[in-house]
């Protein structure tokens, strides 16, 4: 891929540079989104399969009249157990997936080339430090709704590129979250705008590809068999759903971290000065930083 030009860029232009990379290299961007949820899939998949037919409920003594619904401890040791095994897995998969596109992004935008193997393997050191900044401003914005939920909305606006950065410029959570409100200060309009595109391509996806198998459930609630059935091609439905839609929003903020430090920090003229012969690509690895 040739470098792009380096400028200030209208959210159109970065819209559309970001649809025609992810067009560009679309089974690279699927691929890293995928291959960490598919193991969020699995778990889901057999906590379908394995867990009782009730769920955390057990079927009332026919025998007596208007008795309610006991608690299976079987289904809530079932529904604990792979809540905690999804959560930890989709933690996870989300810090591999959003890191490794952050990478992948980074280099076809300078004009490198990049692999699947060589995203993950670049993000692999680098999962502390993203977990790090993923608490970090979850407990920002957690504080920020508590007061109100606009404040807390802002403040996630002006941390969004905290990944970004962290990984990029190789830096600390809190240093990292930092350089990202100083970043998109006067930008958090911008920053909401993609946010919403982005709903509604993940709800769209989802509602396309998930709500169908839903409505099947529902229509067929008194064959458990069926309902297992619609349930794990919904959970399937909406795997892929995600799939498609997340790495938009992560190229969309790699493209937003670049323009920004183009319009507030010279970035394309430091690249320019680094290799002026080859138009501004750096010729190694890695971002120069304002912090030295």
């Amino acid at each position: 891929m040739a470098t792009l030009d380096l400028r200030p860029l209208s959210l159109g232009e970065l819209l559309d540079r970001t649809f025609t990379l992810y067009r560009g290299h679309f089974l690279l961007f699927v691929g890293i989104s995928a291959i960490p949820r598919v193991f969020v899939l699995l778990i889901q998949l057999v906590q379908t399969m394995v867990s009782p037919a009730r769920g955390i409920f057990q079927a009332p003594n026919p025998n007596l009249a208007d008795q309610f619904p006991g608690f299976s401890m079987t289904g809530i040791a079932y529904a604990a157990l792979f809540f905690f095994a999804v959560i930890i897995v989709s933690v996870l998969a989300s810090m591999l997936s959003q890191g490794a596109t952050v990478i992948a992004v980074s280099e076809l935008y300078l004009g490198r080339t990049t692999t699947l193997g060589g995203a993950f393997r670049g993000v692999w050191g680098k999962l502390g430090i993203i977990f790090g900044v993923a608490v970090l401003s979850g407990l920002a914005v957690f504080a920020g709704c508590i007061l109100l939920i606009i404040p807390g909305i802002y403040i996630a606006l002006r941390l969004a590129v905290g990944v970004q950065v962290a990984v990029l410029e190789d830096i600390g959570p809190g240093s990292a979250l930092s350089r990202s409100f100083t970043l998109t200060k006067e930008n958090a309009g911008r920053v909401f705008l993609i946010f919403v595109l982005y709903a509604f391509l993940l709800y769209g996806a989802i509602a396309l590809l998930g709500v169908p198998f839903i409505v099947g459930t529902v229509l067929t609630k008194n064959n458990p068999d069926t309902v297992r059935m619609f349930t794990m091609l919904t959970q399937v439905g909406s795997f892929i759903a995600e799939v498609l839609a997340i790495p938009f929003v992560t190229i969309a903020m790699s493209l937003f971290y670049y323009d920004m430090r183009v319009r507030k920090e010279g970035f394309d003229l430091q690249m320019m000065m680094m290799n002026p012969v080859a138009g501004g690509a750096p010729a190694a690895n890695g971002l120069p930083s304002p912090l030295g």
